[in-house]
This record gives C-alpha cells, structure tokens and sequence, in this order.
C-alpha cells in the first residue's frame, strides 16, 4: 500500500468510528425527556453524522472500484422484498421534504436473484436522493421491474423526477455536486459504478410532462430460495442474556460497543485498560469480553494472556480483539495470544453480531480449543 493510500485509509478510518461513536451517542441522548429544542439539536447532530460517514463510505466505494474494482457478495434474494425495503428506507425521508413517494414492482411475486441487494440498494439510494434533490414538491416514482430472461433474471429500476433540474445521464460528478450537494453527487456516482460493474447501462428518458427518469438496467442469475433452516437475525434466546465485557481506553468506542450490545439483547460492563479488564474476569460473571488491543498499564494481547492463565471458566470465556489493525498478519498474533476472533474497527454490526453468534453458543472451552 503506497503512502497516500495508507494515510486515506487511516483518516477515513478515524474519522468513520468518531461518526459511529457521535451516533450511538446521539442516539442515547434521545432516548430521554427532552424539550423540544433539544429534541432537534439531538436530530441535527444524527442528520450531519450520519451524512459524513454516507460521504467517508461513498469516497471508499468510489476508490476501491478506481483501483480494486467495486465488490459485491451476491446472495438469493426475493426481488419483491428489495422494493419493500426501498419504501421502507425512503418513504419518511421523502415525506420530511415534501415530497410523495410512490413505490412499486412489477414481476412475479416470488421471483429470486443472485444478487447483492445491499449494492442495488445502494444505486437506488444514490438516484432516488438525486431525484429528491431536484423536487420541491410533488411525487418521486421509484419502480423496480423483474422478467425471466432463460436462467436470468432482467431487473430494471426506474427512478421518475419531476423537479426542473435535470438529472441528465451526462452530467459528471462536479456538474452533479454543484446541482444537488456532495452528498448526492457521490450517491449517484457510486450508483452508476455498481450498475456499469454488473455489467448494465445507466440512462436517462424525457418524462411526458416535466421532469426525467433514470433508468437502470443488469442481469442476475435466477436463484431458489433455500428450504433450510433460515439463518436468525439476532441472537438465540440463551445469547441474549449473554453479559460482556467491553474494554477500551477510549470512552467513544466503549459507547459504540455497550449500544450495540444493548442492540443484540446483551448487557454489558465496561473496563478502561488490561489491568482492570483482568480484575472483571477474575470474577468469571462475563460470557464474551470485547478486548481493545492498544490501551495504557496493560494491552488487550497481554490481557488475554493473563485471562488464559486463570483456572476454571473464567479462563476460558471467549475474548474478540477489537482494533483497526486486522491484518491477516496481526489477526493470527491475536489468535495465537489465545484471541477467538477478530471485529475491526470502525465497528459494523453484521461483525459484532457474527462474532458474538460464533462464540456465545458453543461454549467458552471448545472455542478457545478451535
């Protein structure tokens, strides 16, 4: 990695988990009474955190697919659930600003894609917010279309604008920014990114009466849904009672972790270094510690170690290293310091939860033995 890439991938990085950080605690700070005033500071802060860490994961996006080309873990997906999701996401949004959205789909109900529906979510959020941006009232029409093509699947989206502003296909990332803002401007080319990577076509087609549409189009393969067993969304009910252990010096990162514990029905206790982390484990009442790996008096390595140590089940819980370097490299030395696994930072909650799944149902002593 060149200097320049490693410098943008710390900076991003940094800043990505203070915005994580400022949300979760916006989010705490709602939750009590609050005048009105109050009540709207609280949503001012969530509004501007939540659209600089949009910005940092649309910059990434824009460089990793200049560079490494854009990503994508495909999945069977009912397509008809993508448009439910899409209403879900953007009715509230849309209606903030005036604006009706109309949503709908247009094939089989049943029908199933091999596709990343978090990617063409993506490419819907960046021309659905495009088309938001050019109406100051009126309706948005948001409409995903899916036809069998042999063992294909045909989608097309359609994103219908009445505003005055054109949203035209030759418009380029400085041209859009100036129109409707960075935020949008890197939305939109993040969403023509996925699509030309799916290998589809972005367009845009002159409305009867005012306004355009983009149009967006690509094929998947047809996919069955799986008869097994469907995999839980959150924890068993055993897991929710599970009680962890969060460490880390820095009190923001301690917040991000306690909220999402308290997402996946878990409780949780928090210690600032090694030193205390190994006094809360000696007490053998916690069934998952989350170890920061750089911390003052003693680091999360030695800290585990001296937890390894302890007799009994206390010696055995199940210890996640937490850290922005994760690096297969210095993953392993975590892993051979008798870590269970690693969730890097900044923290994403499908990590957290996939790792407090791995190793809050099979018991403390097999794990560590794996």
């Amino acid at each position: 990695m060149s200097l320049p890439d490693f410098f943008f991938e710390r900076i991003t990085s940094e800043i990505h988990q203070q915005m994580e950080g400022v949300l979760a605690l916006a989010e705490r700070l709602a939750r009590h009474p609050l005048g009105a005033d109050a009540q709207a500071c609280v949503a001012g802060v969530s509004e501007a955190a939540a659209c600089v860490r949009q910005i940092l994961a649309s910059s990434a996006d824009l460089k990793d697919a200049a560079t490494l080309g854009m990503a994508f873990d495909p999945a069977p997906k009912r397509v008809r659930d993508l448009a439910d999701e899409i209403e879900a996401r953007w009715g509230q949004k849309a209606a903030k600003s005036g604006v009706t959205l109309l949503v709908s789909y247009d094939g089989a109900p049943e029908m199933m894609a091999l596709i990343d529906s978090d990617r063409v979510m993506q490419a819907f959020d960046g021309f659905i917010s495009q088309a938001l941006a050019g109406v100051r009232h009126g309706a948005v029409e948001a409409t995903l279309r899916a036809h069998p093509a042999g063992d294909m699947v045909r989608l097309e989206g359609r994103v219908r604008g009445g505003g005055e502003r054109s949203v035209g296909d030759a418009l380029d990332i400085q041209e859009i920014e100036a129109l409707f803002g960075l935020e949008t401007a890197l939305s939109v080319a993040v969403g023509r990114q996925i699509v030309s990577a799916l290998g589809g076509d972005v367009h845009t087609e002159a409305n009867a009466g005012a306004g355009e549409t983009l149009v967006f189009e690509f094929t998947a393969p047809t996919a069955v849904e799986s008869n097994g067993e469907a995999e839980p969304d959150n924890l068993d009910a055993q897991q929710r009672a599970a009680h962890i252990l969060v460490v880390d010096d820095n009190a923001t990162n301690r917040m991000v972790a306690e909220t999402l514990c308290e997402m996946f029905d878990c409780t949780s206790e928090s210690a600032v270094d090694g030193v205390e982390a190994v006094d809360a484990a000696r007490t053998g009442r916690f069934d998952l510690i989350l170890m920061d790996i750089k911390m003052p008096r003693m680091d999360g390595v030695t800290a585990t170690q001296a937890i390894r140590a302890m007799p009994g089940a206390a010696g055995r819980v199940p210890i996640i290293a937490l850290t922005a370097n994760a690096d297969p490299e210095d993953a392993a030395g975590y892993l051979a310091a008798g870590m269970n696994g690693v969730v890097e930072k900044p923290m994403k909650p499908e990590n957290l939860l996939k790792a407090l799944q791995e190793n809050l149902g099979g018991g403390g002593e097999q794990a560590v033995a794996a």
